[in-house]
C-alpha cells in the first residue's frame, strides 16, 4: 500500500515538472503575485507565468513584445534587401525607432512598481507605431497592417474587457493619427483600411478574449482539480502514516488479502511471529492444526485460503508451530502455540468480493489458564463427589432405620439438598472434561420428554406457567435415557425460569429424516445477540436473570451441549428480548 502512495507521487512529480504535487500546490498558495503595475494574480496566471520560466513583471512583458519586434527586425532586413531606399526616408527611421524604444521600456521600466494595468501602453503605442511604419513605407508595406494582430491579442486575452475595446481604439488610430500626421492624402485604399481593417481587428479582439477566457476557466478548473487531488493524496498519506503506526503499535497480527489470497499488507506483529510464518498454503509442510493440536489444517482450510474465498468467521481458534511439523503432529511440545482467528470480507465499490482482513490474536496463555481452570475444577469436584457419595449412602442406611421417625423430615431435606449438590458436582465434571459417558441403547425420546414434562407440571403450575406437549410417538432413537433425560429436564427447567410474569411453554418432538428433532420454546424474558453468544458458555448467566435472582449456576446450556453432541447431534439457540426463547435439539436416530 505504500508503494502505490510512492507511485502515485511519483506520477504527480512527472506531471508537475519534476516537483511534487503537493509541494506545487503548496507554493502556488504561499507565493501570490502581482500582475504588471501591481494588483493581485489569480492561480492561472501564476501558472501561465510558470511557463516563462518565472522572468517576474518586467520578463513578462518583454516575452510578450518580443514577437512583434523580431517580426519588425525581419521587415527592416527584407526591405534592406528589397526597397533599400525605403530605408533612407526619415520617416521610415523614425517608426522604426519608435519600435526599438518600445522594446527597450517593455525591458527598462520596473512594471511592478508603476499603477496597476499600466503595461497596456506597450500595445496600444505599438499599435501606432504600426500605422506610423506602414505609412511611413507607402503602398508597398501596407502589409505591415497584419503586425496589429500581435498587440490586438495581447490587449485581448486579459481578462479584463478594456483591454478589447482597447484594441479596436488603438487600431482606429492606428489608421487615421499616422496619415493625418504625415499629410498622406486620403485615397479610395485607405479610406477603405480605415473603415475595415478596425472591423478586422475587432473581431480577431472579441475572438481572442472568448477563447482566453475559456482558457482561463478551464485552467481554473485544472488548478481546483489538482489542489482537491493534492488535498487528497496529502489526506490519503496521513491515513496512510496513521494506518502503518496503529498497525505496527497493536499486538495482533494482521493480514490483508486479494480476492486470490494474494499478500496486501502484513503488520510487524504478524511479520516477526516465528509460529505464523507456516501459515502460507503454498508451505511444503503445513504447521497448522485443528483445536485439538493433532489434526492439521488443508490448505483449502487456512485462513488465509478461507478468507480469500469470501467466508466470514469469527474467533477460530487454530494451533501453529514454531518447530519442526513432525514433531508437533502428536499435539507435543512447548513449541505449540494458540491462535484466535478473525476474518471479515472487503468489497469493491461496485459490491463485489475484494479480499479480506483477518487478525490472528494469541491466545496461548489464555487457553491454558482456562485448561488449567478446568483441570482444577474436575480435580475438585471429584474430591467433592466421594464425601457426597458417602454422605448420601449412610443417610439413606438412617432413613431405612427405624427410631429416626421424629427427624425424618429434616433428614429427607438433608438428602434431597445433598443430591441436588452431587448433581451439579457431576455437571462441574462433565463439563471441566468436555466429555460425559454414554450407556447408549434404543429408547423412546418423545416419551423421555413426555415424562420430564409430566414431572416439571407441578414445578410450572406454581409459576404460574402453561406447558403444552406435542410430540409424534413413538420416536425411538440410540441414546442414552438418562442423559437425554437430563438435557430435556434443564431445557424444560430453564424454560420455566426465565418466564416469571407467567407465559406458555411448548414442547415439540418430530423426526425429520434420520434425526429426531425435539424443541422446547417459552415465551420468557428472552436474550439479545450478545448474550445468546455466550449461551452455551461455562457459569454465564444473563443480566436480566442477575437482576431479577433468577437461580442458576450456568451450567444447564453447556452440560446440555456436551451430552448431545456426545449423541452425535447438535443444540441451537434463537430468542428475542421480551419475546422467549426456543432451544432446538438435533439428535440422530443410530
Amino acid at each position: 500500500m505504500t508503494s502505490a502512495f510512492k507511485q502515485l507521487e511519483e506520477r504527480t512529480s512527472f506531471c508537475s515538472g519534476g516537483k511534487g504535487l503537493m509541494s506545487q500546490v503548496s507554493e502556488t498558495r504561499a507565493q501570490p503575485e502581482q500582475l504588471p503595475g501591481g494588483g493581485s494574480r489569480s492561480a492561472v496566471a501564476d501558472k501561465v507565468d510558470a511557463l516563462f520560466g518565472g522572468l517576474g513583471d518586467r520578463g513578462r512583458v518583454m516575452v510578450r513584445q518580443l514577437p512583434l519586434s523580431v517580426t519588425v527586425l525581419l521587415v527592416v532586413a527584407a526591405a534592406a534587401v528589397f526597397h533599400p531606399e525605403t530605408l533612407a526616408d526619415s520617416r521610415f527611421r523614425l517608426a522604426l525607432l519608435a519600435h526599438t524604444a518600445l522594446f527597450v521600456l517593455s525591458v527598462a521600466v520596473p512594471w511592478g512598481r508603476l499603477p496597476a494595468r499600466t503595461w497596456v501602453l506597450i500595445p496600444a503605442l505599438d499599435c501606432l507605431a504600426i500605422g506610423f511604419t506602414r505609412e511611413a513605407g507607402g503602398p508597398s508595406f501596407s502589409v505591415l497592417s497584419l503586425l496589429l494582430v500581435f498587440p490586438v491579442v495581447w490587449l485581448s486575452v486579459d481578462r479584463n474587457r478594456a483591454g478589447v475595446v482597447l484594441a479596436v481604439a488603438a487600431t482606429v488610430l492606428s489608421t487615421v493619427l499616422p496619415a493625418a500626421a504625415l499629410g498622406t492624402p486620403p485615397t479610395q485604399g485607405s479610406m477603405i483600411r480605415t473603415i475595415f481593417l478596425p472591423l478586422v481587428m475587432a473581431a480577431i479582439a472579441v475572438t481572442a478574449h472568448v477563447v482566453a477566457g475559456t482558457l482561463y476557466r478551464q485552467r481554473e478548473t485544472l488548478v481546483r482539480q489538482d489542489e482537491a487531488l493534492a488535498d487528497t493524496t496529502a489526506e490519503s498519506v496521513r491515513r496512510q502514516q496513521l494506518l502503518d503506526a496503529v498497525l505496527s503499535t497493536v499486538n495482533v497480527g494482521v493480514w490483508v488479502v486479494d480476492s486470490q489470497g494474494r499478500d496486501i499488507l502484513t503488520n510487524r506483529a504478524l511479520q516477526t511471529d516465528a509460529a505464523l510464518s507456516g501459515l502460507a498454503p503454498s508451505a511444503s509442510q503445513p504447521r497448522l492444526f485443528e483445536a485439538d493440536r493433532t489434526t492439521p489444517v488443508p490448505p483449502a482450510r487456512f485462513p488465509t485460503a478461507r478468507a480469500a474465498a469470501g467466508e466470514t468467521f469469527t474467533d477460530a481458534l487454530y494451533w501453529a508451530s514454531e518447530g519442526d511439523a513432525g514433531k508437533s503432529k502428536a499435539g507435543e511440545g512447548e513449541d505449540m502455540r494458540a491462535y484466535s482467528v478473525t476474518a471479515r470480507t472487503m468489497s469493491s465499490t461496485d459490491g463485489n468480493h475484494a479480499g479480506a482482513v483477518i487478525t490472528f490474536a494469541e491466545v496461548t496463555a489464555l487457553i491454558r489458564a482456562l485448561s488449567a481452570k478446568d483441570n482444577f475444577v474436575a480435580t475438585v469436584s471429584h474430591e467433592l463427589r466421594t464425601p457426597l457419595t458417602s454422605i448420601l449412602g449412610y443417610l439413606e442406611l438412617v432413613l431405612d432405620e427405624p427410631g429416626h421417625e421424629d427427624i425424618e423430615d429434616e433428614l429427607k431435606i438433608v438428602q434431597r439438598n445433598a443430591t441436588h449438590l452431587l448433581g451439579l458436582v457431576n455437571d462441574l465434571i462433565a463439563v471441566a472434561s468436555e466429555r460425559v459417558e454414554l450407556n447408549l441403547q434404543e429408547a423412546d425420546v418423545a416419551g423421555l420428554l413426555a415424562s420430564v414434562v409430566s414431572s416439571a407440571r407441578t414445578h410450572a403450575s406454581g409459576s404460574g406457567v402453561e406447558l403444552v406437549l406435542d410430540v409424534e410417538e413413538p420416536l425411538t432413537a440410540r441414546v442414552d435415557p438418562g442423559r437425554i433425560r437430563q438435557v430435556f429436564g434443564n431445557l424444560v427447567s430453564n424454560a420455566i425460569k426465565f418466564s416469571p410474569d407467567g407465559g406458555r411453554v411448548i414442547a415439540r418432538a418430530h423426526r425429520v429424516n434420520s434425526h429426531v428433532v425435539c424443541s422446547i420454546a417459552d415465551s420468557g424474558i428472552g436474550m439479545d445477540g450478545p448474550e445468546q453468544e455466550q449461551a452455551f458458555t461455562k457459569f454465564f448467566r444473563s443480566a436480566r436473570s442477575r437482576e431479577t435472582a433468577i437461580p442458576g449456576a450456568g451450567l444447564g446450556l453447556p452440560i446440555s451441549k456436551t451430552i448431545v453432541e456426545g449423541h452425535g447431534g447438535s443444540i441451537s439457540l434463537r430468542s428475542e428480548p421480551g419475546k422467549g426463547t426456543t432451544v432446538t435439539v438435533n439428535l440422530p436416530v443410530s
